[in-house]
């Protein structure tokens, strides 16, 4: 599993027993602060979903799933996984999710929730 988000969120996972260093140094979260660029988020997301075989589900917040919303809907593999899920500061938005979108357009839906 890897996260991607806010302090308060990632802080949660990682005391919760998600994070985890690998033999090569890498994280499998990213803390998300008000300095942290889009091509930095994008980068994590592309390791996180391309680059490494130990991770099935990437957990994003959406308000940083929004940020780089064009990876985001571009990851079709299943695996890994990508969940938005909500920070505390913004409430969860099902309209932005691009996982719901495509399960609501596969049972028929218009695309959205």
């Amino acid at each position: 599993m890897a996260v991607i988000g806010d302090e308060d969120t990632v802080t949660g996972f990682l005391l919760a027993g998600v994070g985890h260093i690998d033999e090569r140094q890498r994280a499998n979260y990213l803390i998300v602060g008000e300095r942290t660029t889009e091509s930095e988020i994008a980068d994590a997301f592309k390791a996180f979903t391309t680059q490494r075989d130990d991770i099935a589900v990437v957990l994003i917040t959406q308000v940083v799933a929004d940020r780089i919303r064009f990876l985001v809907e571009a990851h079709a593999r299943a695996i890994p996984s990508v969940l938005e899920i909500p920070d505390k500061e913004n409430p969860y938005r099902p309209e932005a999710d691009s996982v719901l979108a495509r399960v609501s357009h596969l049972l028929g839906g218009e695309g959205g929730a």
